[in-house]
């Protein structure tokens, strides 16, 4: 029963590591496959690219309740090897893309099938006792970290054959994992605990309507929106930034990101656990926002390649800012309500992958393209960094109004 166990967690380590991967090793390659599809310039593909991930984030943000849902009814192994199958296949639909049509509908697909991390969440949590629970959560910190270092350098590397050969290689990782889990992974929910699918429950927006019932901490829950936007002028413009601005090769694009999510997963498994404790979650919050704000405008003005680089630090110590906000919002929050505010926080995040990627890539358009009133390739950090100061001031009233 242990072994069976154990093997269930790590598959599910596993799949969760390969859709994170999966993800990340196409990001290097998008701008290129968008501008063979469009004929487009690298100013113009931003603003696809842009609607691309927003049309993936809506998917997710839909679906991820209805997965959810789905899994309580029918049992969370289907459910996955389901998400699986329909992850590999999207991504050799996405690979085979004729048009750019087609690369969208793709993308649609692909949202729907990668909500499965929901699913993939409850699988742990219906196999975990109290005195694991903690720890076997914390893979899915593990395998996001991860994911998101190897995807795109591994991205950025097969993208030097072609921008079709990274969606390829994701499409065969997740046909390979979709045979290991019909193979190995065994049911988690016993029938006798499943309950009915419910259309109400599979709502999205329901978990966000309950935030009403905490008015004290609306202003910390609004400067965390403003974070999350803020951040997508780096997730969703860099690629497009660093081509246009210092002509980056696929592999560069790919490394830097890779920096990116090494920084990303030291601050969040290594210097978060010695610094809250020392210096408190308010000092944090302030703190990271500073660094956050600097990061931006230091991007926004970089005018040599190494410099996105060193500016990646500053930016990356940052992220202790999000972690104490949290921290700080679940502290006003009962204990019977916890899992109520964490859903609603999660549909947050994707509601602003929603809003973010269209927003940074037309203002990246915007101030880039031929007819452009001034040129500014930066425009997109520098609103980062407006973004970023102003959610210190909302952060700061909300905290002393507290």
């Amino acid at each position: 029963m242990k072994s069976k166990k154990n093997a269930a967690i790590g598959f599910i380590f596993i799949t969760l590591l390969i859709d994170i991967t999966g993800w990340g090793i196409i990001i290097p390659v998008v701008p290129k496959l968008i501008r063979e599809l469009t004929n487009a310039d690298i100013s113009e593909a931003s603003k696809y690219g842009g609607w691309l991930s927003t049309v993936y984030a809506t998917m997710q943000f839909v679906f991820a309740s209805v997965l959810g849902g789905l899994s309580d009814k029918y049992g969370r192994r289907p459910v996955i090897l389901f998400a699986l199958l329909g992850f590999s296949a999207n991504f050799f639909l996405q690979a085979m893309a004729p048009t750019i049509f087609w690369l969208f509908v793709g993308r649609i697909l692909s949202g729907i099938t990668g909500a499965s991390i929901t699913t993939a969440s409850a699988y742990i949590a219906d196999i975990s006792t109290d005195e694991d629970r903690a720890k076997n959560f914390g893979m899915i910190g593990a395998a996001f970290g991860l994911g998101f270092i190897i995807g795109p350098v591994l991205g950025g590397i097969l993208g030097s054959f072609g921008a079709r050969v990274p969606f390829y290689a994701a499409a065969i990782l997740c046909l390979v994992n979709f045979l290991y889990g019909y193979f190995v992974l065994p049911e988690s929910l016993e029938k006798s605990e499943r309950r009915a699918f419910n259309w109400r429950r599979a709502n999205p927006v329901g978990s966000l309507l309950q935030l009403r019932k905490y008015p004290q901490i609306l202003g910390l829950v609004f400067s965390l929106i403003l974070v999350y936007i803020a951040s997508h002028a780096v997730q969703t413009n860099w690629t497009y930034f660093t081509i246009y601005k210092f002509n980056w090769s696929e592999k560069v694009v790919g490394i830097s990101l890779g920096v990116s999510g090494f920084m990303a997963a030291l601050v969040q498994g290594v210097l978060l656990r010695r610094i809250l404790p020392r210096i408190g979650s308010e000092k944090s919050i302030y703190y990271g926002l500073a660094l956050y704000a600097l990061g931006m405008l230091l991007f926004a003005f970089a005018s040599e390649s190494w410099m996105m680089f060193a500016f990646l630090i500053p930016y990356g110590l940052g992220g202790i800012a999000g972690p104490a906000l949290q921290s700080v919002i679940s502290a006003d929050v009962p204990k019977n309500a916890q899992g109520e505010l964490q859903g609603a926080l999660a549909s947050l995040v994707s509601l602003t992958s929603i809003i973010g990627p269209p927003l940074m890539t037309n203002v990246f358009f915007y101030f880039t393209h031929n007819e452009a009133p001034v040129k500014f390739a930066g425009a997109p950090f520098f609103l980062g960094f407006m973004l970023m100061t102003i959610s210190s001031v909302v952060a700061y009233h909300a905290l002393k109004k507290n």
